[in-house]
């Protein structure tokens, strides 16, 4: 399957109910979306595995692959394609032991050195941001697009950059180096879904030519 994180759509499930949001990412795949994560934050194992297995019967029939967020044990309970770790997460290193070679291994790096730290470790891509201001995680700060193009030049994996990321904005990101946006509300915040997915893929085709695969 193939790995291209130029449209990278992450959930949220304070948008939709489990029926609308399983109705979304069918939406969001059919719009554009390259990459799917599930991040369930305040949801247990059970019920996670649960609503992954959901997920991944839908991103499969696309051919999108699925990232689970924190949760490596419904990673690899699912057969997800892989994990993505932030800084208070299982070390990078511990998920890509416990996941092998073949799976994805995503990490959140602020910083150059997170960055080559993750990429050392065995990360096949790394998120960066928030970008610009964001309600998804209110507590988040920003980082500055510098920083963001330090980290393209820091490590030879993708980079997608993460946090505020609209329709409005991206355009200002095609000179940063970076090989995708990651998207929240922006997706399934959107009365229509396939829609906002359809109008972020045609503004990520830049991106596109730094597609990799695993």
């Amino acid at each position: 399957m193939q790995f291209d994180p130029t449209l990278y759509v992450i959930t949220d499930s304070t948008y939709h109910t489990t029926e609308t949001l399983l109705h979304a990412v069918d939406e969001a795949c059919r719009g554009g979306a390259t990459l799917i994560q599930l991040r369930e934050k305040d949801t247990g194992g059970r019920s996670y595995l649960e609503l992954a297995q959901q997920v991944k019967s839908i991103t499969d029939r696309y051919s999108v692959p699925l990232i689970i967020d924190d949760r490596v044990d419904v990673a690899i309970a699912c057969d997800a394609a892989g994990v993505h770790v932030g800084a208070s997460d299982l070390p990078v290193a511990v998920c890509r032991r416990l996941l092998g070679p073949d799976k994805i291994v995503g990490a959140t790096a602020k910083t150059v050195e997170a960055a080559v730290a993750a990429y050392n470790d065995g990360a096949d891509y790394l998120g960066t941001g928030a970008i610009y201001p964001t309600t998804t995680h209110v507590t988040t700060k920003v980082t500055p697009v510098s920083v963001l193009n330090d980290v393209c030049r820091a490590v030879p994996i993708p980079v997608v950059a993460i946090g505020g990321i609209t329709a409005h904005n991206i355009p200002q990101l095609y000179s940063s180096g970076i090989d995708g946006v990651a998207v929240v509300s922006a997706v399934f915040g959107q009365p229509d879904v396939t829609r906002a997915a359809r109008e972020l893929h045609e503004l990520t085709n830049p991106f596109q030519k730094k597609e990799q695969r695993l």
